[in-house]
């Protein structure tokens, strides 16, 4: 697209101060009145991947900013077109991960007339994003654009939007009236106080049971090898978030991911980094954790520090930067942790891994889902994107699925949002193109998104979905209402009509030939196995209620 004579549009301001920031890849549905913005990001070099609901196009800024650490874009039209776009704004608003959401809007002209799709898209996104703006001027489109990457990225991370009225894409100015922010720039880096350190140093100088909890903060900051040097520096067990899973491969000596319960309950000191104590950790509280354990926690949001419960350390810092301080701290200080409460966690770990190996490595038909989650893991390599979703499907992948590398573990995060893997497989593709990216997602949840299995087919997003067909919503019973979706879908048959490989798998000795001939097809792929009705995970739920009922027929 040429710049005509009289001047630049605000769409090409737009695509241009994209293209400055950094940004590569854009999630978007076309429409009006931002289908110029698009097109005018292609003739700027930024990959335009056009889905088939804005949702899907949300979900994959998403998965694609979870893998590249950096802001994911998404963008869609006007009206209804944007309201698609909130549930994706939500989850990365409770995820707290950076998100740009750039949504069309009726014209401002035409404000308080009840004009065609005229309702207040800005008052709908300000309660679940970090922070939400509305360009009211053609000429300040790079600077509100450069406001809304910053915005994501600085402090604790999460989405912003940006509203764009028709006559401001449309609108051309002057380029030499525009100013254009240097983009790119990084998020700063809080340090910590150094009193602070010191005394994280001296509680963990007495600690006999210490463990470490680390959480997406780490990711974000980059701080994987910081965490890595802390933990092998002071011989503490670390265990993450499911969000931070990888951040240490979880095959290190440190890492008892099976002993979790057993070391959360009798720790003495935890060290909480970049995570909050919300309710994936029981807010810190008495029974998961003792009553009388000492606490330091490092969060670069200074308000999350004594949220929930008190802190005996605050340290309101970039993990980074407060890792780093720590290690040096602890190396002067010789911290070191008892042989015994590791080995006390490793044979605990070791027991609780035999348990479930029996039903991992299990001939029994119809097919238990730890073997689906075995197949899955002796399948990928090692820096393989694993996207879970679902409810018992989740809960297996979280049981059975280890990482190895950061940012390669998706999953529905603190808004439990359903429908999520398959365009955050997506996202994470675009973001990793030449990895292996595989999605493990319950039947239900698969059809929620199915529809992006038509993007991945025309973008060459080689995916591969395997579905833990349980004929249902969850484990457990049909006493549930509204449990059963039995087992007729053809769900592999649907991605074959959308031009993908599909493959039904009734006989768990099929299952590496089928993901075998899945990747061999070099086409997003569907591998629909039909696994036992009723089986349930033995992870600790994470949610505060259930989705089970009991009745009884009196």
């Amino acid at each position: 697209m040429s710049t005509a004579p009289d001047g630049i549009s605000g769409s090409e301001l737009l695509a241009r101060q994209m293209r400055d920031e950094g940004v590569e890849d854009l999630f978007y549905i076309m429409g009006g009145p931002i289908i110029e913005v698009a097109g005018f990001a292609a003739d700027h070099g930024i990959r335009t991947i056009d889905c088939r609901h804005e949702q899907g196009a949300s979900f994959a800024a998403h998965g694609y900013a979870r893998v590249k650490r950096q802001p994911g874009v998404c963008l869609a039209a006007s009206g209804p077109a944007t309201t698609n776009l909130l549930t994706g704004m939500a989850n990365a608003y409770l995820d707290c991960v950076p998100m740009i959401a750039l949504g069309g809007s009726a014209s401002l002209r035409a404000h308080d007339t009840d004009a065609f799709q005229e309702y207040d898209q800005l008052a709908m996104a300000r309660p679940v994003t970090r922070w939400a703006g509305r360009v009211n001027h053609t000429d300040r489109l790079p600077e509100y654009f450069n406001m809304a990457r910053r915005k994501a990225i600085t402090g604790k991370p999460g989405p912003t939007y940006l509203d764009l009225p028709g006559e401001v894409l449309y609108g051309r100015v002057e380029q030499e009236s525009v100013w254009f922010p240097k983009g790119g720039t990084p998020a700063p880096r809080p340090y910590p106080d150094e009193g602070e350190i010191e005394k994280a140093i001296e509680l963990l100088s007495k600690a006999e049971r210490p463990v470490v909890i680390a959480g997406s903060g780490v990711f974000w900051s980059a701080a994987g090898d910081q965490l890595r040097e802390f933990v092998e520096t002071t011989q503490i067990p670390f265990f993450t978030t499911p969000q931070a899973r990888g951040i240490v491969p979880e095959d290190h000596d440190l890492a008892y991911l099976g002993a979790r319960g057993q070391a959360f309950r009798e720790a003495d000191v935890i060290v909480v980094v970049g995570t909050r104590f919300n309710f994936i950790i029981s807010f810190g509280h008495a029974p998961r954790f003792a009553p009388d354990v000492k606490v330091i926690h490092i969060d670069v949001d200074a308000s999350e520090l004594g949220h929930n419960r008190p802190v005996d350390v605050p340290i309101a810092a970039d993990a980074r930067v407060a890792l780093a301080k720590l290690t040096a701290a602890a190396k002067d200080a010789g911290i070191g942790t008892s042989d015994n409460w590791r080995a006390q966690l490793a044979e605990l770990d070791d027991r609780k891994r035999e348990q479930s190996r029996m039903s991992a490595e299990s001939d029994q038909t119809p097919i238990h889902p730890l073997r689906v989650a075995e197949e899955i893991v002796n399948f990928v390599d090692r820096d393989a994107i694993i996207s879970v979703d679902g409810m018992e499907t989740l809960n297996f992948g979280r049981q059975w699925i280890p990482s190895f590398v950061e940012g390669a573990r998706l999953n529905s995060g603190p808004n439990g949002c359903m429908g999520v893997g398959i365009p955050f497989a997506m996202g994470a593709q675009v973001a990793a193109p030449g990895r292996q990216v595989v999605a493990f997602v319950g039947d239900g949840s698969f059809l929620m998104n199915i529809q992006e299995f038509d993007t991945m087919v025309r973008h060459d997003l080689p995916v591969i979905a395997v579905v833990s067909n349980n004929g249902g919503w969850t484990g457990g019973e049909n006493t549930t209402p509204g449990r059963s979706l039995g087992f007729d879908q053809q769900y592999h048959k649907v991605v074959e009509a959308l031009g993908g490989y599909g493959e039904l798998v009734t006989d768990p000795n099929d299952l590496h030939n089928a993901l075998e001939r899945a990747a061999e097809s070099g086409k997003p792929s569907c591998i629909n196995v039909h696994v036992e009705e009723h089986a349930r995970a033995t992870t600790v739920a994470f949610g505060g209620y259930s989705t089970m009922m009991s009745r009884s027929d009196g």
